[in-house]
């Protein structure tokens, strides 16, 4: 290798370390489920630890409303990753994150519906999971307007009953959210909100409770 092509070699690699270090700088260890229950702001629901089958994880109780466990991260672009558990119960089991939270009740954010993810009827089967963007944009007034756009199949379809990996990424306007691993996204979107930074919480729609785990964020800005 000539002496030009190594100096070609070594810039393209120090421009590569300096494009990715930020995200490697940034990665971080889970969420410690203590510090979500002691220190994140409680809203229409109560949070406790649970020590369980070798987990330990967050669990909202179910309760009129939504229900939400935030705190001011100032979220601009980045992931939220964690693992979810619901429950199989029709209209009973809405569960996953907000982000660009601004209040207690101005936030977006994406859930799944374990219920339909192996129902026979295929509305129902498409219905779940959601995007959506507090107060101007909920789930009924998305489907009613947008039908389609924002609520998705997940495929393939997680055992309802059990812990679900999710992962939602944020890149200017666009959400992505993908599913126990899944390459590619079980929902793809542009954001209503037009909020570009806020907090992150963990969101339990009406009369939903819901466990949560290894919530990691990587903010990438």
């Amino acid at each position: 290798m000539t002496s030009t092509m190594e100096s070609v070699v070594r810039v393209a690699i120090a421009v590569a370390a300096l494009h990715f270090a930020p995200c490697a700088a940034r990665a971080q260890r889970p969420i410690e489920p203590q510090t979500i229950v002691r220190d994140w702001k409680a809203v229409n629901r109560h949070a406790t630890v649970v020590d369980s089958g070798g987990r330990k994880f967050v669990r909202l109780d179910e309760g009129p409303s939504m229900g939400l466990v935030w705190t001011p991260l100032d979220f601009t672009d980045g992931e939220i990753e964690l693992d979810v558990h619901g429950r199989d119960v029709l209209q009973k089991s809405f569960l996953g994150v907000a982000f660009h939270i601004e209040s207690n009740t101005a936030f977006d954010a994406v859930y799944l519906r374990p219920f339909n993810f192996r129902a026979t009827d295929s509305t129902r089967h498409a219905h779940a999971i959601q995007y959506i963007s507090q107060p101007a944009y909920p789930w009924d007034r998305l489907r009613s307007q947008r039908s389609g756009q924002f609520e998705q199949p997940v495929l393939p379809e997680p055992d309802p009953n059990a812990w679900v990996h999710l992962k939602v990424v944020v890149r200017g306007n666009g959400v992505a959210a993908f599913v126990n691993g899944a390459a590619s996204p079980a929902l793809q979107v542009q954001g209503l909100s037009g909020r570009t930074k806020g907090g992150v919480g963990l969101w339990v729609g009406d009369p939903s409770p819901g466990d949560f785990a290894n919530l990691v964020v990587r903010r990438l800005k």
